[in-house]
């Protein structure tokens, strides 16, 4: 009898995390080619970037698209819509963080393993600074001089400590969602990539009228470096970690226990 207790104590499974298991959001292998994946980050990152800078940018400068001008909303739409697309495609390959704030966020509530980090930061930097210096010459020295590459900074009358609060909010809700995406893996992709890109358009109708719409430290910085403008750098690189970060430890605490 004492045998059997011995076996089933044995046998009782363990709390997952992302030593134990494997497979990340979208299905993506945590043993397969670490320098395939950086490079799925990598692109993803520059395609997202050209999408979100370049929409901005076309805004700021009231460039006409197909005829018109965009609009202020174009920039959360196609924010969310690239990621949405990005989550469908190189998803499977990386997971498409594509934001160093989600690979950090998932890291820590031990959903994404550390020894992949810095390589997935790494690449999602470089990425996010090609985009940057590719629409600042689709646009010409305007992107750069007038439109400062859409570097976001706090709305006039807003202090740093509200941007702060509202990029953080912002963040928060969408690792909150891909925290989700990544506990339930047998979740349909298609309903996970539209999830995580509305996600990600809600936050920027979030931190948008504050300040600018970050999110997404590598997606700040890069253009702030290619523009030579740093205006409350800080708020934009450190909230995202913060709010990610909470929002991934307290999904673990809602479901874990």
């Amino acid at each position: 009898m004492s045998a059997i207790l011995v076996v089933a104590e044995v046998a009782e499974p363990v709390e997952a995390d992302a030593a134990s298991v494997r497979t990340g959001i979208h299905g993506h292998s945590f043993d397969a080619s670490l320098v395939k994946a950086a490079l799925a980050e990598l692109v993803g990152t520059f395609v997202l970037g050209v999408a979100i800078i370049g929409t901005a940018v076309a805004v700021t400068l009231a460039a006409p698209g197909s005829g018109v001008a965009y609009g202020s909303l174009a920039v959360p739409l196609v924010a969310g819509i690239a990621l949405a697309l990005l989550a469908a495609s190189v998803g499977p390959i990386s997971g498409s963080h594509v934001n160093p704030a989600v690979t950090v966020a998932l890291a820590v509530s031990r959903r994404f393993p550390w020894s992949r980090v810095p390589a997935y930061v790494l690449a999602q930097f470089v990425g996010a600074i090609g985009s940057a210096l590719l629409v600042w010459w689709f646009y010409g020295p305007k992107a750069r001089t007038i439109a400062h590459l859409a570097t976001p900074e706090p709305a006039l009358g807003v202090g740093a400590g509200r941007v702060f609060a509202a990029e953080a909010v912002a963040t928060f809700v969408l690792v909150l969602v891909i925290a989700a995406i990544a506990n339930e893996r047998e979740q349909a992709s298609a309903v996970a990539s539209v999830a995580i890109g509305a996600a990600l358009a809600v936050a920027f109708f979030i931190s948008a009228p504050l300040g600018g719409a970050g999110v997404n430290p590598a997606g700040v910085l890069a253009p702030m470096i290619a523009a030579g403008r740093f205006s409350d750098w800080w708020v934009y690189l450190l909230a995202p970690f913060a709010g990610g970060t909470i929002a991934a430890a307290l999904y673990g605490l809602l479901v874990d226990g």
